[in-house]
């Protein structure tokens, strides 16, 4: 499963104009529906992954998953949640060897809550970063969209008139004069 289905689905469980919160965060982790075990495809297809990347997740360490009489898969409700914060972490961009590390810290104990906190607030920094850059990039398709006659949301400001040639400035940056050609 790509990580564009599994983000698409994590969005539409926001909605456009929600606040982010911490009880969409309970929502997207909500089990109460769920039942106490699962097998693998039906863990696969409440996160919207593939069976294949669970098998990989377990294989990394970053769950343990019983099995049954037939050597079946059988995840239990605390390896579920695991799997939706693992997902989400992933699709934040956390890379694996933090989210191994974070579990070892996890599974180590109370002890290890400051370095876990480290952990994540220096990923709330990267993710907050990667962000602005985003919204950056945001502003600088929407303007291009107008440039060409197109569109966009009521924030983006449209641009004057044509004054020849393809303008690739942003609306608050001045048009930057070319150098003469030596």
């Amino acid at each position: 499963m790509a990580t564009d289905d599994l983000m698409t689905r994590a969005l539409e469980t926001l909605g456009d104009d929600g606040p982010l919160s911490v009880e969409v965060l309970h929502r997207l982790a909500d089990l109460t529906d769920a039942p106490e075990s699962m097998m693998i495809h039906e863990v696969a297809d409440l996160l919207d992954v593939s069976p294949h990347t669970l098998r990989y997740y377990e294989r990394a360490g970053l769950v343990e998953v019983a099995r049954d009489g037939n050597g079946h898969r059988v995840y239990d409700a605390a390896a579920v949640r695991r799997l939706v914060f693992l997902t989400r972490m992933r699709l934040s961009g956390m890379p694996m060897r933090d989210l191994q590390h974070y579990v070892s810290l996890v599974d180590a104990g109370e002890g290890t809550v400051p370095e876990r906190l480290d952990m994540l607030l220096e990923h709330r920094d990267t993710i907050r970063r990667r962000i602005r850059e985003l919204s950056l990039s945001l502003a600088a398709t929407e303007y291009k969209i107008v440039t060409y006659g197109g569109s966009t949301g009521s924030n983006v400001r449209h641009p004057g008139p044509a004054t020849g040639g393809d303008r690739t400035t942003l609306p608050h940056q001045p048009t930057r004069r070319s150098l003469p050609a030596e």
